[in-house]
């Protein structure tokens, strides 16, 4: 069964991308994710932001569920979102309480089936636009399109947000993560070469030790790769269990 019209979905990005730029980016934002959430009927819509702490945030959500589970992943440091954050690419699960890739997330009541795409700049993800239903819920390729045109669209916004001379908070996070995304990658890859870790893992550990010394992950990841004090090898050998695979079968 294919979920999404494609006719609607072209009147809304069409719509969406002629008032794209008559309002801060913000407000954009808000109109888009509430665009996904009521066109395709979804149960909830968000868009997140990675932070200089290494944490996904919402700057912009459909309802209460979806902030609950940004909340349960940034607990968690696992989740469908930072998945498709940190491997660029779209995660889906069609029922979270029963899905065993991320053990330790306290799923949110009314949060079942999620779907995730990354948001890139320049290539490189800044964050991720999500949808969930509140019941168990298969994806096809119709869902996936779907959020890629969203996503594309939003890309258009931000990159238009980055280059105007008067830029606002959202801007300069953005800058943050474009400018540092390079040496948290190759800080992830040098952990999971080291020590044989997942990338998620991996990027958790950065996440960690910059949330314990009150530093950004990029301060902490260049330390990494220069060699200074990093990750004790044996804590984390003791810590950490295997990458699990990412993608759920359909």
């Amino acid at each position: 069964m294919v979920h999404i019209d494609e006719e609607a979905l072209r009147s809304s990005l069409q719509r969406l991308r002629q008032e794209a730029f008559d309002a801060d980016v913000v407000a954009v934002l808000k109109r888009t994710v509430n665009a996904v959430d009521e066109v395709f009927e979804y149960s909830g819509a968000g868009i997140m932001f990675i932070t200089e702490s290494g944490h996904l945030a919402y700057v912009a959500a459909s309802d209460e569920g979806g902030r609950q589970l940004e909340e349960a992943q940034a607990a968690a440091g696992q989740g469908p979102c930072y998945d498709s954050y940190v491997y660029a690419r779209e995660i889906v699960s069609s029922d979270l309480r029963t899905d065993d890739r991320w053990p330790d997330l306290d799923v949110p009541a009314q949060v079942r089936a999620v779907a995730g795409v990354p948001l890139l700049l320049s290539g490189s993800p800044v964050g991720t636009l999500n949808v969930y239903r509140d019941q168990p819920a298969q994806w096809d390729d119709s869902d996936i399109q779907a959020l890629r045109g969203y996503s594309g669209l939003i890309a258009e916004i931000l990159a238009t947000a980055l280059a105007a001379a008067d830029r606002g908070a959202v801007a300069e996070q953005l800058q943050y993560a474009l400018d540092y995304r390079v040496v948290i990658e190759r800080a992830v890859g040098y952990l999971m070469g080291a020590h044989g870790l997942a990338a998620t893992t991996a990027f958790n550990l950065l996440r960690k030790q910059a949330r314990d010394s009150r530093r950004r992950v990029a301060d902490v990841a260049a330390e990494v790769l220069g060699g200074s004090t990093g990750p004790d090898a044996d804590q984390i050998r003791d810590r950490h269990a295997p990458g699990r695979a990412l993608t759920e079968a359909t």
